[in-house]
């Protein structure tokens, strides 16, 4: 008895998380095979596949899975590569070093819209944006990032917002790093690089691997920041598969291809998932 009060105490809590997941997910299977779209109610009834068929035929479908890949490449790279910079530079003490970490660490808790509507408005508008001041300034011609470039813009508003993320993670494990390795190093004439190379990007090797795995993740959702600034254009440009989802949904008012969408999405994150924590656990068994 005294071991299912336990059980007993958890069972709401575990129910209604059990029904928050299961009840939207039960309806998105339902709507995905019948035709629900709200312009066309007369046209119900069982679709079957038809739904999912629609949505990987849309000629929309590649360019938004080939802008996801690319998102996600990017936006991995470049938080990893400068992360693990930045790290290895506010590692080591100077005067005001808690503030330049402060600093670093604050634009991951600037929500997504607000990066969005400060990258679109203060850094890359054509006209008084800070890169276009930049740009007249050397006597250039100023860029519109936003028309010309969509996806790069995207992936740098991204990366700015998640590499503090990775920036913390790495500056934590490199405070388990032995010094006496790094001092031995330095002693038997290690230059900084092979430092790195042979010391800290082993000892980074897990972090690493977990900062990737997290990234993938969310960063298949990534939607504000598009919707905010390029709303998916010019044409397909900055398109990922979560605002194709969207235009489904609430531009073309398919509840049913939208839904199809959605578990595709769905499949797509959990394959990237298993594929991570297998590679994960093989590097953590090393």
């Amino acid at each position: 008895m005294n071991r299912s009060i336990p059980r007993l105490l958890l069972a709401p809590a575990v129910g209604t998380l059990f029904l928050w997941m299961a009840v939207p997910l039960g309806m998105t299977i339902y709507f995905s095979l019948v035709r629900y779209n709200l312009m066309q109610p007369d046209q119900a009834g069982f679709a079957g596949l038809e739904n999912f068929t629609f949505f990987v035929t849309d000629p929309s479908f590649g360019v938004a899975i080939a802008n996801t890949l690319t998102l996600l490449a990017s936006v991995i790279a470049i938080t990893v590569v400068i992360g693990v910079a930045l790290a290895l530079l506010i590692n080591e003490p100077f005067p005001g070093r808690g503030l330049v970490r402060v600093l670093l660490i604050s634009p991951f808790f600037v929500m997504p819209t607000v990066n969005a509507l400060l990258w679109k408005n203060m850094m890359l508008n054509p006209i008084y944006g800070v890169l276009a001041q930049v740009w007249m300034f050397f006597g250039a011609q100023p860029v519109d990032w936003l028309t010309d470039h969509p996806l790069f813009s995207v992936i740098v508003m991204v990366a700015w917002q998640w590499l503090p993320f990775a920036t913390l993670i790495f500056m934590t494990s490199l405070q388990s790093l032995d010094r006496e390795q790094l001092e031995a190093a330095r002693m038997d004439g290690a230059n900084a690089l092979q430092q790195v190379r042979y010391l800290v990007l082993p000892h980074l090797a897990r972090p690493v691997a977990v900062v990737v795995m997290i990234e993938l993740i969310f960063l298949l959702g990534v939607f504000a920041e598009i919707y905010t600034t390029t709303g998916g254009g010019p044409g397909d440009a900055s398109t990922n598969v979560t605002f194709l989802i969207f235009k489904q949904a609430l531009l073309n008012f398919d509840a049913g291809v939208a839904s199809a969408g959605a578990l595709f999405a769905v499949l797509m994150a959990n394959i990237v998932a298993v594929f991570l924590i297998r590679l994960i656990g093989n590097n953590l068994d090393r």
